[in-house]
């Protein structure tokens, strides 16, 4: 039996009916095979557009930016398109359903697939072109039969408002399903004509033939053209007649919706602009209300979301999907109380710090001095470096439509522009978390454990800091990118960074200093692009030792979360839990990070803490904000109560007065216009010489974003990424190549100055510092150092 041709063309729901259909320049089918063709067409051509009941088949469905595509088992039934993790789950699970009566079908390449219906959106894949020209049929003729089973079942009178969502969508639909019949229309008439002129052709070579045997073939070949017109025809006055009615039936309210578009339009419009001209208003006396209190009260000046806050029981913008991350719900909340400075405890309730009475303890009043004295000592040291770069170019930043288009792609793949960074990289972004480094300067020099997790507790909550303006992102390092941040003059450490993995994305650091403490961590960012915010989970440990007494310090970040990435100003938010580990005395300190909310009396990004011994028996109190300043206050006693409302348990803390830790440095002037870049981050990027080839400083996009040069940097950026991914793709090539002579392959990129360890803490595997970078600087041999610029 011969084989049918592909069709010339064709669309929407008339390709089942042609594709059958071959092109007059084929060869004529057998007999039998165009008597079965012929019945096969004549039953479509009776009901096109008209889907079957059931169509089931395996599509790749996007999940999310971590896993991908999916393969998913989708079944398509009486106009909802359904679909299941695996064909058994069918009968008890369906993961989601959606409605092709108002569904919008789109293809956006071969393979691909979307369906959006109001808020829902399926991005889909099909294994092949073929398969997916299958599925784009089967759900245009579903559709439009789900939108003539719904007009036979709805009111068709056309005197009601379209003032319904559904209204429209149908609209919408039906005018994309009168733009798919006027496309078939288009393809039959095409046809019509082609097979036509070929009868008359047919028609004029039978008249002029004579001898018997050749008539007889010529008829046959006019017989067979002439059953190709008509099975043509047929499909065509059907489409004509679907059209027909389709316009019949909705021709009045077409015009009756369209006119109120435009007035609903008109009006959005004006409301809009009210609504602008409020939210101005609010803001002006926002601010000046702040400014009234600073004046008249003394009371330090509040962030602009904690002045617009509404109270309990206002109305507020806060939507009922409004999510908080990492904060545990069954926290132990706590009260505290100044105390009188002559109290005494009574025997028993609370055991003081080893050597003395809960009155004295070695955070005095000498701290703020020394706080100041560190702080003009920085500042000195300071005016060597420089303390402004080029102003910020002024270009619009729209994250969403980046973000939007990035749906259903794979994003390493995707060159992001720099619009949406600052100049600074990842690594460098991690080593201006010692900005506070000062505190572990007092941290190593306090004699009990205790007092020392205070400070160490105070520099976890100070690397926050710097977030609260900065709404970009920096640079993704390239694998094998280094920096440096040698301060070891001025401030007494030496830090190092390198990216030891592309895919996850992973940087180790670690940090040296000879006033007596060593930090080292890696860091994995894992992100959820949750449509109006981006949460960032920072993933690994953070290590804090210190040799003289062998104190070992162990935590983890919490999440931060970038909210209005649809519209809206960005702002940043922390929020979770961080607990400090001694892992020598057992000692703890559990930091809670408040979410925002606007139905929240507590002050903004409020931070709140207890530091406990082994015996879980608190000794200070922290509280303060993580973009301000944290204070300590000492424990004279404790005791539990619970709270009528909601009969939970808190602990309330009787406490001397609060002694602060850790105060914010004040922004550089000019910083909104410099990315809000702190004085350490103004230094990061100043170009230094002897540093090594790799250096985030030498990279070259980043260099020339800073110049204020966006467009050279997004090209060069191009470049340097693609190099990156060229590599990658030698090193997969010859990993196969290696595969399949059966041979080990030992050319996956190994880091530099980084080595895979085992740590005896959490028993993970993480990249520590094997030396040999500041020896390699002194002597400038850096010969192993890869290109990657």
């Amino acid at each position: 039996m011969g084989k049918a041709a592909a069709p010339c063309t064709g669309s929407g729901g008339l390709v089942s009916i042609l594709s059958a259909v071959p092109c007059l320049s084929c060869k004529p089918q057998p007999a039998a095979e165009r008597r079965m063709n012929e019945t096969a067409l004549g039953k479509s051509a009776a009901s096109v557009g008209l889907a079957s009941d059931t169509y089931k088949g395996w599509l790749f469905k996007w999940t999310n930016y971590l896993k991908g595509y999916q393969r998913r088992w989708f079944v398509l039934s009486n106009g909802l398109l359904s679909y299941y993790r695996t064909q058994a789950e069918m009968g008890h699970t369906c993961r989601g359903t959606i409605n092709l009566s108002t569904a919008h079908i789109d293809t956006e390449d071969s393979c691909h697939i979307v369906l959006t219906n109001g808020g829902r959106t399926y991005h889909l894949k099909a294994s092949s072109e073929v398969e997916r020209q299958r599925w784009v049929t089967a759900l245009e003729l579903a559709k439009a039969k789900a939108i003539r089973m719904m007009h036979n079942q709805s009111d068709d009178s056309g005197d009601e408002e379209p003032t319904s969502h559904s209204d429209k969508s149908e609209l919408h639909n039906t005018l994309k399903t009168l733009s798919s019949k006027l496309d078939d229309l288009s393809t039959c008439n095409d046809l019509i004509a082609k097979h036509g002129a070929a009868l008359q052709r047919s028609l004029n070579e039978l008249e002029s033939l004579k001898p018997p045997a050749e008539s007889g073939e010529k008829i046959k070949a006019v017989n067979e053209r002439a059953t190709l017109f008509r099975i043509t025809s047929n499909a065509m006055i059907n489409a004509c007649r679907d059209f027909l009615e389709l316009a019949e039936t909705h021709s009045r309210k077409w015009q009756r919706a369209l006119q109120y578009e435009r007035e609903q339009r008109i009006r959005l419009e004006e409301t809009i602009e009210q609504l602008a001209k409020q939210h101005n208003s609010l803001e002006r006396a926002c601010r000046g209300t702040t400014v009234l209190s600073v004046n008249t009260t003394g009371v330090p000046n509040t962030s602009k979301a904690e002045c617009a806050r509404p109270v309990k029981g206002e109305a507020s913008d806060e939507d009922d999907e409004t999510e908080y991350f990492d904060a545990m719900e069954d926290a132990p909340a706590f009260i505290t109380v100044t105390a009188d400075p002559t109290h005494r405890r009574p025997e028993g309730n609370f055991s003081g710090t080893a050597g003395g009475n809960p009155e004295s303890w070695n955070l005095d009043d000498s701290h703020q001095a020394r706080h100041n004295e560190s702080a003009a000592r920085t500042t000195q040291f300071r005016k060597r470096r420089r303390s402004q770069i080029p102003n910020k170019p002024n270009y619009s930043l729209n994250l969403w439509s980046i973000m939007k288009n990035c749906i259903g792609k794979e994003l390493s793949k995707i060159p992001m522009p720099v619009n949406f960074n600052e100049p600074l990289s990842m690594l460098q972004r991690l080593t201006e978390d010692l900005e506070y480094h000062e505190l572990l300067d007092k941290a190593a020099k306090c004699e009990n454990s205790l007092e020392q997790l205070c400070y160490v507790a105070a520099f976890s909550v100070s690397s926050y800091s710097t977030t609260v303006y900065r709404t970009a992102k920096p640079f993704n390092p390239l694998l094998g990118e280094t920096y440096e941040l040698d301060r070891q003059e001025e401030h007494g450490f030496r830090s190092l960074c390198e990216q030891v993995s592309h895919h996850p994305p992973a940087a180790a650091h670690h940090v040296y200093s000879k006033r007596g403490w060593v930090l080292w961590q890696e860091i994995t960012i894992s992100s959820k692009f949750r449509g109006k915010y981006l949460s960032i989970m920072p993933l690994g440990v953070i290590h804090l030792q210190f040799p003289s007494n062998g104190n070992h310090y162990v935590w983890r970040k919490v999440t931060s979360t970038v909210h209005n990435i649809i519209v809206g100003k960005l702002w940043i938010d922390q929020s979770g839990e961080i607990e400090i580990v001694n892992h020598k005395t057992k000692d703890k300190c559990q930091l809670k990070f408040s979410p925002y909310s606007y139905f929240s009396r507590d002050v903004p990004r409020k931070v709140t803490g207890v530091v406990t011994d082994a015996n879980n028996k608190a000794y200070y109190a922290l509280s303060g904000t993580w973009d301000d300043k944290i204070e300590c206050a000492k424990v004279v006693q404790s005791q539990r109560s619970s709270t009528s409302s909601e009969n939970r348990q808190k602990t309330v803390y009787q406490t001397l007065l609060p002694k602060l830790l850790w105060k914010k440095y004040p922004l550089p002037e000019n910083a909104e216009n410099m990315y809000f870049f702190s004085a350490l981050a103004l230094t990061l990027n100043e170009p230094e010489e002897r540093v090594a080839p790799t250096d985030s400083r030498l990279r070259p996009d980043q260099r020339l974003m800073e110049e204020g040069r966006w467009d050279e940097a997004n090209m060069e950026k191009q470049r340097v990424e693609e190099k990156q991914r060229g590599v990658r793709r030698r090193r997969e090539t010859e990993a196969s190549l290696a595969l399949e002579e059966g041979r080990d392959y030992k050319g996956e990129h190994q880091p530099m100055w980084f080595e895979k360890r085992e740590d005896p803490i959490t028993g993970e595997m993480v990249h520590k510092f094997k030396g040999g970078y500041w020896e390699a600087k002194d002597k400038q041999d850096w010969k192993a150092c890869p290109h990657i610029f």
